[in-house]
């Protein structure tokens, strides 16, 4: 049995073409939550159980990096493109893979839900980007 390894600085995150790869929070710096389940259920009056596709694999990401990061400045003009041009100007791929393991999430199309909430104290603080993903192809594998 080999040991197993985790580096956080070996997960790409990409987001409409901008690597998210330094200034990143100090903790948790990416979280991916599906915004349904894959099935609902339902039981009739006589206990037969059913369930029922959803066919919603869209997704919320959360970017959590330093309010010092570049990557603040790079999300800003991607929001900024993307709420002042027409056609979706904002909209591109998105893009998380673990490569020291086989954990990948993909998909054709991710933009900024909103800018993130801004706060400012004595210390370095972060900043939370939200990234609604429309059509998530996940696979969480090792590490």
């Amino acid at each position: 049995m080999s040991m197993k390894e985790y580096d956080s600085n070996e997960v790409d995150v990409i987001v409409a073409g901008i690597p998210i790869a330094s200034g990143r929070g100090k903790g948790e710096f990416l979280k991916i939550a599906a915004n349904t389940n894959a099935f609902t259920h339902v039981k009739g009056v006589d206990g037969q159980g059913s369930r029922a596709r959803t066919h919603d694999d869209s997704a919320l990401a959360t970017i959590t990096v330093m309010q010092t990061s570049d990557s603040n400045a790079l999300l800003s003009a991607l929001y900024t493109l993307d709420t002042n041009a027409p056609g979706g100007a904002g909209v591109g791929p998105f893009l998380v893979k673990d490569k020291q393991g086989t954990s990948i999430f993909a998909a054709a199309e991710c933009w900024i839900e909103k800018i993130p909430e801004v706060t400012y104290a004595g210390e370095v603080g972060e900043r939370q980007w939200p990234i609604r993903i429309d059509s998530l192809k996940p696979f969480v594998g090792g590490n």
